[in-house]
């Protein structure tokens, strides 16, 4: 699985902002109807309407920027988040500048870019809005004084307070001042939970992946140098094979008068020149996926084959095939390391059901379902779980003659398969013995492995 690109991460705190400045100007327009309509405060409404319509029409042009095909940057990100202050920082200079109690919001931007962007951003942003904050200390249209039943209520929660002589001498509003807080408050935090609670499980998101392409990375590892090992040692067998073929037709030669004799020395040189073969195809297919001719077959036909192969291959056992699907079926390109795979997962189960197998296949336009049903004495759930491990083998020495299994069969027809976007199932059947399905996506027979 490849990792996930950075951008991804810029792209998502893109969408973010997106939505959290339309939170944003929402929120504005409310406050501005509460302070004109209910405060009956004279602001300077025009500058006021102005920015916050400014502000919503740049997230329609950043809405519309996300559907574009170019990566987002984590500049630009920054570039979004200066523009959000210099917003809110205008807004503050026609209301009151740092006196009024939504200053505080500087604080969000700060914290964007501290989770989500590379350190230099943040500290740019700091600087930012220290600036921004500093301007508005000195440089504001002040907050008019609150009318009617705001004032007596500024009083009375003055002199709650304790403190009513100093604000009641510069009529300041305490009362309008300590409700903006405490609203401020309220949206910040709120902003703050909600984004960095979406930004962490996208970081978790991107962590899972990450793990998945580590995983991934170091299971072709394992395959590279088991490929490594297999040529060399197909190599390296090339050499005693031959010298068995010499000796056995010598011998063949030497007790030619013995009928029984010569059917053995016959069928072990046929078996030693099968070796032989299957050596040379390994060594030539070596460094490529495809058939000698990148051969066109109907899903049909291949698996006609694989089956005609499979019993060339094992021919004691039995086996009943179904394949149901449109005809005529699609077209695939036969790949040697895909039909080396269906054969492992063949082999495995003949080797835990003497008695044969099931097997079917049914597709449609779009994927292709093998089932292999066997009828030895199935699997559990524990063993299940590892059998995809390199040299997790569920075959035992049972006898003298028993090599067991080195683990590594299961391991590459699992490699094979997810090459093609394809996945395996192995779980138990009720009636006993194991179902193994296979799901392969068409349209990736039809390209290759990647």
């Amino acid at each position: 699985m490849p990792a996930m690109p950075s951008s991804f991460i810029a792209s998502s705190l893109l969408h973010r902002l997106v939505a959290l400045r339309r939170l944003s100007v929402l929120a504005q327009g409310l406050v501005l109807l509460l302070a004109i309509a209910w405060l009956k405060m004279p602001l300077a409404i025009g500058p006021l309407i102005g920015i916050t319509v400014s502000l919503a029409l740049f997230n329609l042009i950043t809405q519309w920027r996300l559907q574009q095909a170019r990566p987002v940057s984590d500049d630009e990100n920054l570039a979004q988040l200066l523009v959000d202050v210099a917003a809110l920082g205008g807004l503050l200079y026609f209301s009151g500048g740092s006196a009024n109690p939504f200053v505080s919001l500087f604080l969000v931007p700060i914290t964007i870019a501290a989770t989500a962007l590379p350190a230099r951003h943040a500290w740019f942003m700091a600087g930012a809005t220290t600036l921004v904050y500093t301007f508005l200390m000195f440089w504001n249209l002040p907050l008019p004084p609150p009318q009617g039943q705001m004032a007596e209520l500024d009083v009375l929660v003055a002199r709650a307070s304790g403190v009513a002589p100093e604000h009641a001498g510069h009529a300041s509003g305490f009362a309008l001042h300590i409700l903006g807080m405490w609203l401020n408050f309220v949206v910040s935090a709120a902003i703050v939970a909600l984004f960095l609670t979406r930004m962490a499980a996208t970081l978790k998101a991107r962590e899972k992946e990450l793990a998945s392409a580590r995983e991934a990375a170091l299971r072709n590892e394992q395959i590279l140098t088991l490929g490594t090992l297999a040529a060399g040692a197909a190599h390296k067998l090339g050499t005693p094979l031959s010298t068995m073929a010499v000796v056995l037709r010598e011998a063949e030669l030497a007790h030619g008068d013995n009928a029984e004799l010569r059917t053995d020395m016959q069928l072990l040189r046929a078996q030693v020149e099968e070796c032989k073969k299957i050596l040379s195809q390994t060594l030539a297919s070596a460094g490529q996926a495809r058939d000698e001719a990148s051969q066109q077959l109907p899903l049909d036909a291949y698996l006609e084959r694989l089956l005609e192969e499979w019993r060339l291959i094992r021919p004691r056992a039995s086996i009943r095939e179904t394949l149901e699907g449109p005809r005529p079926a699609p077209q695939i390109a036969t790949d040697r390391t895909l039909e080396q795979a269906l054969l492992n997962l063949l082999d495995n189960a003949a080797d835990a059901s003497p008695d044969g197998l099931e097997f079917s296949a049914q597709w449609d336009t779009s994927s292709l379902v093998i089932t292999i049903l066997d009828h030895g004495p199935g699997i559990d759930q524990a063993t299940a779980a590892r059998i995809g491990e390199a040299f997790f083998s569920t075959k035992q020495i049972t006898d003298a003659t028993s090599s067991g299994g080195l683990g590594i069969g299961f391991f590459l027809t699992n490699a094979t398969l997810e090459r093609f976007g394809g996945r395996v199932q192995l779980t138990p059947r009720e009636s006993g013995g194991t179902c193994t399905r296979v799901t392969l996506p068409l349209s990736r027979l039809c390209s290759g492995p990647t």
